[in-house]
């Protein structure tokens, strides 16, 4: 009965260390169970909002309709007989944002040649006759759309325009086939009116001198227009 006492006593011992043992290895080489660790605090971010100071620019668009109609007035130079003024009006209708037709009626004036002025005689022309009527449908075309800038924070939408086309011509006392061409530039005020620059050369068949020739009659023209 003792015998089984002291083995008893000697066995548990033994076992207990052997468990600790047992436990000490596994986590010795990566066996046991190790306790997860809290997970850190994430720490809070700073968002950074941009301070931009942003420019408010109000830009004048072509306005979405496509008929464009407006007056002009300016200086017409008409082969010997000196330079008057020119009025008159034009009507376009913008088939793209490039092309454009554009018909045109415009008015002025013959003064004196200088034969009349020297000869002092009667004059070449009644004064009926000497009144200039144009109608001209020309074919345009923006060549250089862009815009332009005045002051800072105001941007308008312009364009550099050539045209061309063919027209009759009233004066001293005939109609005359005409060709005319030229080139203008457009300025948007708001989004439907335009002030225009142009200039012109009308040519037609005259021989009131003496022999036929080709008179080349500079016109030079401030206009505005309405987009409706």
């Amino acid at each position: 009965m003792e015998s089984r006492f002291r083995i008893l006593f000697l066995v548990l011992p033994i076992f207990a260390f052997g468990l600790s043992g047992c436990a000490a290895t596994k986590n010795l080489f990566g066996f046991g169970e190790e306790e997860t660790p809290p997970p850190a605090e994430i720490p809070e971010g700073q968002v950074i909002e941009p301070e931009v100071e942003r420019r408010e620019i109000r830009e004048a668009d072509i306005d979405s309709e496509d008929f464009e109609i407006g007056a002009f007035i300016g200086v017409m130079s008409i082969e010997d007989f000196g330079s008057n003024v020119v009025y008159g009006a034009r009507i376009a209708y913008h088939v793209t944002s490039g092309f454009f037709v554009e018909g045109s009626v415009g008015q002025s004036e013959g003064g004196l040649t200088s034969f009349e002025v020297l000869s002092g005689g009667a004059p070449l022309l009644s004064d009926s006759e000497r009144q200039l009527t144009y109608y001209n449908l020309n074919i345009g075309y923006n060549i250089l759309p862009g815009e332009a800038f005045i002051g800072e924070g105001r941007a308008f939408n312009s364009a550099l325009y050539i045209s061309a086309g063919l027209g009759s011509t009233r004066f001293a006392g005939d109609d005359r086939f005409t060709v005319n061409f030229g080139a203008g530039y457009r300025f948007l005020i708001t989004d439907s009116i335009a002030l225009h620059v142009d200039f012109r050369d009308h040519l037609f068949d005259i021989d009131l001198l003496g022999e036929e020739k080709t008179a080349h009659n500079l016109e030079g023209t401030l206009g505005v227009t309405v987009f409706f």
